[in-house]
């Protein structure tokens, strides 16, 4: 009798990993994003603020300027440096992250594989962010309908967001710390490779700052030792946790806060911070509704988890993002039906754009013989990829940038041409000082180097990343890409760029 097959299938081996070269502008770049974005975000809250204006007025004469002056217009604390950090405000954050953990392992959700991997093996993942966003913001809404704009969550957002930027920022330092330490256990190629971890392409350079900053390893993950719950639940994607969690969802709980400030300022909303806001939080929840559709993107498939991804999800985002309604806490603008109907238009043909684009994506990946993609014309490239030539990608080989971009534009639209001054009057009523944003020529537009900074940043970071993706795409399909660019010439704009 011939002997019985082994049907048990082969334990996965680590490949030999797939080396980059530098991006970013190598070890400089990388000490320069380190260090100079948080001082770019401190530098808005300072600048950019409610005790003086929009900038700040002494700005606007540099021969004048002086240090003191300034520090006294921007609000700069007697402590200096020490008030930056606060523990119990710390605390605070963290309690937020341990919710939003504890909702991700307890909630139930949908379990996806994501794509295959060099080893040839498929990591599992389980999705639940968005009903677990829906049940925090639901406590939220709570919240305000017995306090009002003086819930404590509003109220401690806006009086400790210094504390609460520097909270985040020692986050998402201690996590990339701990990634780029664990990233040194993958297996060396040739050994047996069971929990499928793998180095990313370009984050084993040798060089200790740029693989701190660029990620080492491509998917790390931890075990919780939590009983009673599935592997899933308690195995945590690191990298997907923190793009789709406490970022994103901190982004419109502080535009949130920002809308209550106001109304405890003015006792009234204006309508251009409810439709900054509105878009915003549309965006990220479409996102959380739509989350298995991230195990496509750039970020997932090749960019290891380091501080590049860490800070710029847990503190970039949030801190950067919402900085228009921060602004309109401030300088209540009032849009009118024709700035409401500039605003939606904008919105809705970036939305039908990115959306549209990603969905066909993920579908053709996914399922080709679905009925809304079965029609798309592709080409098949020798190392077993289809590439898209018709539908949304013949436009343009990254049309969803531009969707994306355009959507950006309703955040920033809605704050007009900014600028104002902090005047301070004496109330008739009550006899003591109050303030008041006002806005005259000499600031107005001035504002707009703080506001509509994270449209001209998305735009750079959409080139940026496409370019990326092209190189990528080149080294992976050789001959096939030439092929695919000559059919599909636009990279982003079809027809212009």
């Amino acid at each position: 009798m011939a002997p019985k097959k082994n049907l048990k299938p082969k334990a996965p081996i680590q490949p030999v990993p797939e080396k980059r070269g530098y991006e970013f502008g190598g070890p400089l770049g990388a000490f320069g994003i380190v260090f100079g974005l948080p001082t770019l975000i401190y530098s808005f809250t300072f600048l950019c603020n409610d005790i003086s204006g929009c900038p700040a007025p002494s700005l606007l004469s540099p021969s004048t300027l002086s240090l003191d002056q300034l520090k006294e217009e921007v609000g700069w604390p007697q402590d200096g440096l020490k008030a930056f950090f606060d523990a119990r405000v710390t605390m605070w954050v963290l309690c937020y992250y341990l919710l939003s953990l504890i909702l991700y392992v307890l909630l139930p959700g949908q379990e996806v594989e994501g794509t295959e991997l060099a080893c040839k093996g498929r990591l599992r993942y389980k999705f639940n962010a968005f009903p677990s966003a829906v049940l925090i913001l639901a406590g939220l809404a709570l919240g305000t309908f017995v306090y009002g704009a003086d819930f404590a969550v509003w109220t401690f957002l806006w009086d400790n967001y210094l504390q609460v930027i520097t909270a985040n920022l020692v986050i998402c330092t201690a996590i990339a710390v701990f990634v780029y330490a664990k990233s040194f256990s993958v297996p060396a190629p040739g050994q047996l490779n069971p929990e499928l971890r793998q180095l990313a392409p370009g984050g084993h350079t040798g060089n200790v700052l740029y693989d701190f900053f660029i990620g080492r390893e491509l998917n790390p993950r931890v075990q919780l030792p939590i009983p009673f719950v599935s592997e899933a639940s308690r195995t945590i994607d690191i990298k997907v946790w923190c793009e789709m969690r406490p970022g994103l969802l901190g982004w419109i709980i502080l535009n949130l806060s920002n809308i209550a400030r106001q109304y405890r300022t003015y006792g009234y909303i204006t309508d251009s911070i409810v439709i900054s806001t509105s878009f915003q939080a549309f965006y990220v929840l479409d996102g959380l509704y739509m989350e298995p559709a991230l195990l496509t993107t750039m970020d997932v498939l090749m960019d290891g988890f380091g501080y590049m991804l860490s800070f710029g999800d847990m503190v970039w985002v949030p801190f950067i993002y919402n900085f228009q309604t921060r602004y309109l806490a401030v300088f209540p603008l009032e849009l009118g039906l024709k700035g409401i109907l500039l605003v939606l238009a904008v919105t809705g043909v970036g939305y039908s754009i990115f959306r549209g684009a990603n969905n066909q994506k993920n579908r053709f990946r996914t399922d080709p013989n679905d009925p809304r993609v079965k029609h798309i014309k592709y080409i098949q490239t020798k190392s077993g990829s289809k590439l898209m030539t018709s539908g949304w990608w013949g436009l343009a080989r990254h049309i969803n940038y531009l969707g994306d971009w355009l959507m950006s534009w309703s955040y920033s639209l809605p704050t007009g041409i900014a600028g104002y001054t902090i005047i301070e009057s004496l109330n008739q009523s009550t006899g003591g000082v109050q303030k008041q944003a006002v806005q005259n020529p000499e600031v107005r537009g001035w504002g707009m180097i703080f506001t509509y900074f994270f449209m001209l940043y998305f735009g750079v970071l959409l080139i940026h990343r496409e370019m990326r993706d092209e190189e990528k795409c080149k080294r992976k399909y050789g001959a096939d890409w030439d092929r695919y660019t000559s059919l599909v010439r636009s990279r982003i704009i079809p027809g212009i760029y």
